[in-house]
């Protein structure tokens, strides 16, 4: 509406503009003419009675020149005499002699053609614009005895022709607020009631349908309010409705635990999901109303789309593809989007993120694996033995006593396992629990160490013992005694012969820290990340020779996590491994 009121104001304020404008220039230029052309018809008058006066003169004299300073004071202008062939012998300004040669000036060539003009423009001489005006300086025969110029500065010409427009545009000035004034107020008048109506449009536009306008008169415009309001009060019931739906839909989509594609016939993706960020890790919001193959980087997603625009019938599989350094797994439900008359209108992409069950299922089977080995080894050399001294070894009491300490042995390693994965499977469960209690930590460590002290002197190894500060921490007492245990014999286990293994433990204001550090053959950066696997282990012939079961980080990284407490693995190849663990003095609720 403010257009309407713009134009109708515009259009009668460019009228006036353009009126009073044309009337002005007229005016003005009118004046400018009327007061140049009083001033030409003195300027001519003065100089024919200047050439009057010299008439009788001798104009080679040299007392002309006091002559033309007197009539130069007398009419208050610039004098200058001039003779038939261009000298200047009479100038008011300056010495005539230094003068040039002024029979080519406009004014002096326009009195030889028999002219009457009069000419503006700037003089070098006396540094000011002037109006010079020229006749020529005849005796009583007629004969011509020179030229008489006269110049006048146009200074009071242009300060009375802007004294002129000044006038003029003050007065038409005024005379435009004046009317766009009266314009304004009129204008509102008649565009008041529609842009009621037209407020109320937006603001149904906008959502707002509570919105209503005054009815006016009976008239056109009361018709038009009153057909707004109607119009609004069916829009707000509808708009309910709707808004209702719509709010259910976009919730179930938007926290699905899917990946939802609509994607139309001609390849546009119309509707996607907030899930599909999480899944394709970009900001898929920036994918509506492109193509599909443009903004898709799957080629295994971009296929399944193909085969169902091809095909038009539905199709379930599992499709994998690499997401930031990572292989993810997903079930994806492919169907076409058919009308009422069996026309395609797109087709709609489901993705299910089963990358955590196929990691667990993974876990499974190779736990079932790595146990089944485990469990395979111990098994067989008690097997193999045992069926050895049955078959006549027993009779023999070197070989008897040999076998049976292998079984025993292999015994013992096969109770170790068993007793690590029962322990690992209670650590897991969602029920276990702590004993909390205080506990000494550098008594606990140093129980542990009194325990493998024995194991470190066959390997000659130097296992020390550094205690900094108050040690006591909430936690579990015989827990805490295993991860020490576990840690502790991995040092001297991958330790070689002379090698060194310290620990040290040092109390702070808030926890505890436990640093293990060894002389051992290193962990490799490759290795490093899994050393809390089950079952993993750096050097697989050296854990085994040494009775590892390979669950024993395990173990000790869920024990620390129990406690609230953190684990750090630092190795280098050749050198050595250390091993930080961090304890809270207190329990953490």
């Amino acid at each position: 509406m403010y257009k309407l009121k713009f134009k109708i104001i515009v259009a009668v304020l460019l009228i006036t503009l353009l009126v009073l404008t044309g009337v002005g220039i007229v005016i003005g230029q009118l004046y400018e003419d009327f007061y140049k052309n009083n001033l030409d018809d003195r300027v001519e008058k003065e100089a024919n009675l200047a050439a009057y006066m010299l008439a009788n003169e001798d104009l080679a004299l040299e007392n002309i020149q006091t002559k033309t300073l007197e009539i130069a004071e007398m009419l208050d202008a610039r004098v200058t005499i001039i003779l038939p062939d261009g000298t200047v012998v009479g100038e008011s300004t300056t010495d005539p002699t230094t003068m040039d040669n002024h029979l080519k000036r406009p004014e002096i060539t326009a009195v030889e053609a028999g002219k009457s003009v009069s000419y503006i423009r700037f003089s070098e001489t006396v540094q000011d614009e002037l109006l010079y005006y020229a006749v020529p300086i005849l005796n009583d025969e007629k004969e011509k005895l020179g030229y008489l110029r006269l110049g006048f500065s146009t200074k009071l010409l242009s300060e009375m022709t802007a004294m002129i427009w000044w006038i003029i545009a003050i007065g038409f000035s005024a005379a435009f607020v004046i009317i766009f004034s009266i314009t304004y107020r009129v204008t509102n008048e008649m565009i008041r009631p529609i842009e009621s109506v037209t407020e109320v449009a937006n603001e149904l536009a906008e959502g707002n349908y509570k919105a209503r306008t005054s009815e006016g008169k009976r008239d056109e415009i009361g018709q038009l309010t009153r057909s707004m309001n109607i119009l609004a009060y069916n829009l707000e019931k509808i708009t309910k409705r709707h808004e209702v739906q719509k709010e259910r839909m976009e919730t179930l989509i938007d926290n699905m635990g899917s990946g939802l594609i609509l994607i139309n016939t001609k390849g546009d993706i119309s509707l996607i999901n907030r899930t599909c960020q999480e899944i394709f890790q970009e900001n898929t919001d920036l994918w509506k109303h492109q193509l599909y193959h443009d903004v898709i980087k799957h080629k295994e997603v971009i296929k399944v789309v193909q085969t169902i625009f091809i095909t038009e019938k539905k199709q379930r599989l599992q499709i994998h593809f690499p997401v930031h350094d990572e292989i993810r797994h997903f079930e994806v439900y492919a169907a076409p989007v058919v009308s009422v008359r069996d026309k395609l209108k797109g087709i709609v992409l489901v993705l299910h993120d089963i990358t955590e069950l196929k990691k667990l299922e993974q876990v499974r089977t190779d736990f079932v694996a790595n146990v089944s080995h485990e469990l395979k080894t111990p098994v067989t050399s008690i097997k193999g033995f045992t069926e050895t001294l049955l078959d006549g070894a027993m009779h023999t009491e070197p070989l008897r006593e040999k076998f049976l300490t292998i079984i025993a042995k292999e015994s013992e390693r096969l109770q170790s396992l068993i007793q690590d994965l029962l322990d690992l499977s209670r650590i897991e469960q969602a029920y276990f629990q702590l004993n909390w209690q205080k506990a000494q930590l550098h008594s606990v460590v140093e129980d542990a160490i009194e325990l493998l002290k024995e194991k470190a002197t066959e390997k000659q190894i130097d296992l020390q013992l550094h205690i900094d500060g108050e040690t006591t921490i909430e936690g579990d007492t015989e827990r805490l005694k295993q991860i020490a245990i576990n840690i502790i014999n991995n040092a001297i286990m991958y330790t070689p012969i002379a090698g060194a293994v310290h620990v040290s433990i040092k109390g702070r204001d808030d926890d505890v820290t436990v640093v293990v550090s060894d002389t051992g053959v290193g962990i490799s950066k490759t290795d490093l990340p899994r050393i809390f696997e089950r079952f993993y282990r750096v050097d697989r012939a050296r854990s085994r020779n040494s009775g590892g079961t390979g669950l024993g980080l395990a173990i000790v990284k869920h024990l620390v996590e129990a406690h609230h407490g953190k684990i750090y693995v630092e190795s280098t190849m050749g050198e050595g491994t250390t091993i930080t663990l961090t304890f809270k003095r207190y329990r953490i609720d």
